[in-house]
């Protein structure tokens, strides 16, 4: 705080020195930067990664309403145990595909499941959103806090969305990291000319011809994940295999017991 006001009061006497050469103008000007000045002075410095700490709720007079039932009690009781797979990867990889398959199969096995697929959460949570990055990164936050609360019910929950940024996904880790519930990243990888190849919604070409801006892969950038919890190279494995090794993934952590995940699927 010292440094500061040191650097404010020499600035301000910089400007007194040279005050009769300027005009009335720049004079105010001047006046309106030293006031500036000491208002920065006396504001408390806040900063905050998104990876790693997040503000504080706006809404003050707020208090944190416990369950009256402990994490192990809630399993216990429901016989559920919840857990987020978050797919993430090139529009066109297959995320939304792989998504619908692995609810499908577990839930043909009895077990609670949920899909929350990027272009269904934009036509209603998400409706007020578009692609900037700051929109993209308030997509994240809000689908990662929905996705914590499906987990901690219990819900198998399974992510679909581009995620092209490496802070925001680490930021939706630290949020069920910090609530101590199971998050697994899953990359689903692809070529970038295999993926436009694919071009189930015609959007890389759209991108191509200069029609859509700011589309992950070709003028805006998407960060691949450099450790995921699961890789599904789908150029490689068909949507099976890799629905396969999801479940397989929840096994090996304990999510799911072996028994479960080999039970027979129940007829339609």
């Amino acid at each position: 705080d010292a440094i500061i006001e040191r650097t404010a009061m020499q600035h301000c006497r910089m400007i007194a020195q040279v005050s009769s050469r300027l005009s009335a103008a720049a004079l105010l000007k001047a006046s309106a930067v030293c006031q500036f000045q000491g208002f920065l002075q006396r504001q408390p410095v806040r900063v905050f990664s998104s990876a790693n700490s997040k503000p504080p709720p706006k809404s003050e007079n707020i208090l944190w309403s416990d369950s009256l039932l402990a994490a192990d009690d809630r399993i216990r009781l429901t016989g559920c145990k919840g857990a987020t797979v978050w797919f993430t990867g090139l529009s066109g990889s297959g995320k939304s595909t792989i998504g619908a398959l692995v609810e499908k199969k577990l839930i043909e096995r009895g077990l609670l499941a949920y899909r929350l697929d990027g272009d269904n959460v934009r036509h209603g949570l998400n409706r007020d959103l578009g692609f900037s990055m700051q929109d993209r990164t308030e997509n994240i936050r809000r689908i990662s806090e929905v996705a914590k609360l499906f987990t901690d019910a219990g819900v198998l929950t399974l992510t679909s969305f581009i995620s092209p940024y490496q802070r925001d996904r680490d930021a939706a880790r630290t949020t069920f990291r910090e609530a101590n519930l199971p998050f697994f990243e899953a990359y689903v990888q692809v070529p970038l000319d295999v993926a436009e190849k694919r071009d189930p919604k015609g959007l890389y070409k759209k991108a191509r011809a200069g029609k859509l801006k700011g589309f992950t892969g070709i003028d805006d950038p998407y960060e691949a994940p450099t450790k995921p919890e699961i890789l599904l190279p789908t150029h490689e494995l068909s949507e099976e295999q890799c629905a396969d090794l999801v479940i397989s993934k929840l096994v090996e952590a304990g999510v799911l017991s072996a028994a479960a995940a080999a039970a027979a699927p129940s007829p339609a």
